[in-house]
């Protein structure tokens, strides 16, 4: 499969619901599922080169998901903006996970998606069709630098038009060289999803997600970030699945004291680290592709 399939799924909300889409590779018969999702301003297309190891070397035997989560990508944008928040995404995912149906399922997911993967793993007692059987944490844990937050806030929701996609490619690699190393082929592929086509102006786009989400981020404080810090250490350590974290080196959201401690408590993940990136791998290189296949497919 060269292309993914995109799908949808309704999920609930005080407005009257909304429809999640979500990108599906590999055997749609299989009930192995995994689910991929994506980070705060992303969306679920980011997964393509994962997606197709996954398939071609599980000899297309599982199925990958890869949903965009709400106002993002191509799905709906909420009527109520403070529905931008971890815990209204965990409740998608279980509508998504009950449509799907799956008998064994993994999660990755890079981080707001595996913030949502925390909640989702660490809450024993939620409706899913089966518990997760392996998790991927892709560049988050439980304590996230505040400094992180900061730098993150200060572009969250500000852009504009762009004349075309390599010029919105050129703007979002300004913001995004935390990325690491991509070849101009390799961005502009990851880029050419993150954009959509302005409404009565032929060739010009703009970002793909509601400006929104700014919203409930910009009211995050260090008082509040620190609670839910202790929330977000409790769920890490229910969570049963056997997990792996993946932290860029020069990360400056999951620090290497975080990455340790996540190490000896809880599901005492197994950690796996790449020099020359920060936040976060987009496993486009080959080395973390190989990371990922190697962890999932035994």
């Amino acid at each position: 499969m060269t292309e993914p399939t995109l799908n949808f799924v309704q999920c609930p909300d005080a407005a009257g619901g909304h429809r999640m889409a979500y990108w599906e590779w590999g055997n749609p018969e299989s009930a192995h599922v995994v689910v991929c999702v994506h980070g705060l301003t992303r969306q679920g297309r980011d997964f393509d080169v994962l997606a197709k190891a996954l398939c071609q070397q599980s000899g297309n035997s599982l199925r990958v998901v890869c949903p965009d989560v709400a106002g993002r990508g191509q799905s709906d944008w909420l009527k109520e903006p403070l529905g931008y928040q971890i815990p209204f995404y965990a409740a998608d995912m279980l509508a998504l996970l009950a449509q799907l149906k799956p008998t064994t399922l993994d999660w990755v997911g890079t981080s707001m998606g595996g913030l949502i993967g925390l909640v989702v793993c660490g809450q024993p007692d939620l409706p899913l069709p089966v518990q997760v059987r392996r998790l991927v944490l892709n560049d988050v844990g439980p304590t996230i630098e505040w400094q992180a937050l900061q730098r993150i806030g200060e572009y969250l929701g500000t852009f504009g038009e762009y004349e075309s996609v390599q010029a919105a490619a050129d703007a979002m690699w300004a913001i995004s060289s935390g990325f690491g190393p991509h070849t101009p082929a390799q961005w502009l592929a990851l880029a050419q999803h993150m954009v959509k086509p302005v409404a009565g102006a032929p060739g010009r786009v703009t970002l793909h997600y509601d400006p929104a989400i700014a919203l409930s981020f910009g009211a995050v404080t260090p008082e509040s970030a620190a609670q839910s810090e202790a929330m977000l250490w409790q769920l890490y350590d229910n969570i049963s699945a056997q997990t792996l974290l993946v932290r860029g080196v020069e990360s400056d959201l999951l620090s290497i004291a975080t990455a340790r401690a996540m190490m000896t408590r809880g599901p005492r993940a197994q950690l796996v680290q790449f020099e020359g990136v920060g936040h976060a791998p987009t496993f486009n290189a080959q080395d973390q592709v190989q990371a990922l296949t190697a962890f999932l497919l035994n």
